[in-house]
């Protein structure tokens, strides 16, 4: 079997956004579901663009679990790795939409199944057939979840695939900042690959810059790779041998959910095909591109998985720019 599936782990949850721009949740009038959740619209993401892709993790044996593995088969991903919980409900999250189009999150997971994953559960065919390996760090809050997170990346890791990594910190969810500090940077290491955004990149070097020096501090020698996203900006992207940085495309920005997903799935997509992507500057320019086009996309619409491009819009937009 050809090696190029992305398989991704974590959570998956219902977004409920008001169906009116720039109100507090308790202003809105009404809301819409979105199917959401970091690692889940990476997978769908990726299938999108015509990629392998697989998700791991626990949903409840509830209408909205069965509704949210519906959509991943609906959307070409694999659910081999998908389990349903029937003592916890699938997870929720209110998420306001400011006026510039940014998120306030209110979660409802106390706990939701993704949290109850165990080690034992874990589909360990599917992460082992895996080239690349795909994680956040929300699974890494609490137990038992924490665990099988762990020995899921340590099963990915002896099967040859490439690590993944994009915190997407979500801070309401930690019991502390700290903790969310700690707990992402305990796995910092192992990884190959690691995107952060910049209010990440600042929360976890306690500095409000994007400057080289200041995300170096978060290069280890083992990485391939360490991405900055910069929202509407652009990115900033370090290698061993290289570094740069790539302008963002200018589009009417809606609803800014599912842009980093959109971006980590597209990239992957990409280096799946072509490891020396890594290597050679030109090639990571170009995936960057194509990248910084599929999250710009992905905000011209409200909610995530609706919104992830197909390549022939990813296209179009590079070619229009």
């Amino acid at each position: 079997m050809a090696k190029d599936l992305i398989a991704s782990f974590g959570e998956m949850l219902i977004d409920f956004v008001p169906t009116v721009s720039g109100v507090s949740l308790a202003e809105a009038p009404g809301f819409i579901k979105a199917p959401g959740g970091a690692p889940a619209n990476v997978a769908i993401a990726v299938a999108r663009l015509g990629g392998r892709a697989a998700f791991v993790g626990k949903l409840g044996d509830d209408e909205f679990g069965r509704m949210l593995a519906g959509i991943l088969r609906d959307n070409g991903v694999d659910d081999g790795g998908v389990l349903f919980d029937t003592g916890a409900r699938t997870a929720l999250a209110f998420v306001t939409l400011r006026a510039d189009g940014e998120r306030e999150f209110m979660f409802y997971r106390n706990p939701s199944a993704d949290m109850l994953l165990t080690e034992a559960e874990l589909n360990l065919d599917v992460i082992k057939s895996a080239a690349v390996f795909h994680y956040g760090s929300i699974s890494l809050i609490t137990d038992p979840c924490r665990s099988a997170h762990l020995k899921a990346m340590e099963v990915a890791r002896q099967a040859g695939a490439l690590l993944s990594y994009d915190p997407n910190l979500r801070l309401p969810l930690w019991p502390s900042p700290e903790s969310a500090r700690e707990q992402i940077m305990s796995i910092w290491d192992r990884a190959d690959i690691i995107k952060v955004s910049d209010v990440e990149l600042e929360f976890l070097t306690g500095l409000e810059s994007v400057e080289d020096d200041v995300v170096l501090t978060l290069w280890r020698p083992e990485f391939k790779l360490l991405l900055v996203t910069l929202g509407e900006k652009g990115c900033k992207y370090y290698t061993k041998d290289f570094r740069g940085s790539l302008d963002g495309f200018a589009v009417n920005t809606v609803d800014t959910t599912g842009a980093g997903d959109a971006f980590v799935g597209a990239m992957l997509r990409k280096i799946v095909d072509d490891h020396t992507v890594l290597q050679e500057e030109e090639k990571l320019r170009e995936v960057l591109r194509f990248a910084n086009a599929c999250g710009a996309i992905t905000t011209t619409k409200k909610g995530a998985i609706p919104a992830l491009p197909n390549e022939a819009e990813a296209v179009e937009l590079l070619k229009r720019d």
